[in-house]
């Protein structure tokens, strides 16, 4: 039976002083190209369902990658991202992965979204894999589990830094400092010393890509190791990767 994934995007467009941000559309499309190629089923949905903004630096050289512009040629593909289901629509028992999309959007509708928590939670208490890119991770710095713990405490993950939203002139745009929330959580945040590096870290279920372009190579090939893992415990066996 095909592996099926999840993908959770934003519904924000703006930031509080109405400059335009949403999905970087790179960071999903890269990993749901990857997906495609071992061939998982996958779906969308967001906070509210409907439309998903797209950041429009996203669209833009040299962050417009072949995986983006693939699916900006490509109707049917960009019709998903058109009428989105809202998460309280879908059942989180029927998906191997979830995976949290960036984009400066998901620190909006992301962050304090109890439906959005509940769903990761539940999904990840069954064994599913919680997986996100850039900061998609700012959806899964306050779930907490069934004991009350929150998920991330204890475990390697990271994200885009503080000092990189310095860099990229948005830390007076962005609702708080994540870096510092994941910490506050009881993370292992990784931080390298060079900003921008692609990276993605794995531990106890959870993948984290440092930014967008750890998307495909780096954080859905975790989830692809993760889950023949999985199988590997469970005796079903796996493809290779």
């Amino acid at each position: 039976m095909a592996k099926r994934i999840l993908h959770i995007v934003t519904n924000v467009g703006q930031y509080d002083n109405g400059d335009p941000t949403g999905l970087w559309l790179s960071g999903l499309t890269t990993a749901w190209d990857r997906f495609e190629q071992r061939g998982f089923e996958q779906d969308i949905a967001s906070p509210r369902g409907g439309d998903v903004p797209l950041d429009p630096r996203s669209l833009k050289f040299p962050f417009r990658n072949e995986s983006a512009k693939s699916w900006l040629n490509n109707q049917e593909r960009m019709a998903l991202l058109k009428n989105t289901p809202p998460i309280r629509s879908v059942d989180p028992n029927t998906y191997d992965a979830i995976c949290l999309a960036g984009g400066h959007g998901a620190m909006f509708d992301f962050t304090h979204n109890s439906e959005l928590h509940n769903l990761i939670a539940s999904a990840y208490e069954r064994g599913a894999i919680v997986a996100s890119v850039g900061h998609g991770y700012c959806g899964i710095l306050n779930v907490r589990l069934s004991d009350g713990s929150y998920l991330v405490n204890g475990k390697i993950l990271t994200g885009p830094s503080w000092r990189e939203e310095k860099l990229a002139l948005v830390s007076q745009k962005v609702p708080y400092n994540a870096e510092e929330l994941a910490k506050e959580r009881g993370a292992d945040y990784i931080r390298w010393k060079r900003p921008y590096r692609s990276s993605a870290a794995a531990t106890n279920g959870l993948v984290t890509g440092h930014n967008n372009s750890s998307s495909g190579n780096l954080v859905a090939f975790s989830v692809c190791e993760e889950l023949a893992r999985l199988d590997l415990l469970k005796g079903k066996g796996s493809e290779p990767l």
